[in-house]
């Protein structure tokens, strides 16, 4: 992302608005870029919400089976109603943990933008206390 310009080159921009436009090319390049990586973080957290959801959805389900298993309990130690409870609380934990792990925080987006910015507004400021 850091194009210095060619010492070699025959013409270079004289203008201040085409060197202005250059930079913000840059800057935008370097945006599409990082949205993209922020898409894709989005992406992996949407696919650990469809994880959550899944584990919620098989939790309704085996509670439900446990009810049916109060009506109809085969064994007289443990009731497979009770082991079926038991795997949708172990659904429900999974879920839980997965919930978590979405609350964590994750990477700053645009990292290279703020580096960037950051350089920018330094150099400016050495600019300004060159006057």
């Amino acid at each position: 992302m850091n194009e210095a310009p060619d010492p070699d080159a025959d013409d270079p921009p004289d203008d201040w608005k085409s060197l202005a436009a250059e930079f913000v090319q840059a800057r935008l390049e370097l945006i599409r870029h990082e949205a993209r990586e922020a898409g894709r973080q989005a992406a992996r957290r949407a696919a650990t919400a469809v994880v959550i959801a899944g584990c919620a959805v098989l939790f309704w389900m085996l509670t439900v089976a446990g009810l049916i298993g109060l009506v109809a309990a085969s064994r007289p130690d443990w009731a497979w109603w009770q082991i079926t409870l038991a795997a949708g609380g172990l659904h429900l934990l999974v879920a839980l943990a997965c919930l978590l792990t979405l609350r964590r925080p994750g990477r700053p987006a645009f990292p290279l933008t703020r580096s960037e910015l950051a350089k920018d507004q330094a150099w400016l400021e050495t600019l300004k206390h060159k006057r």
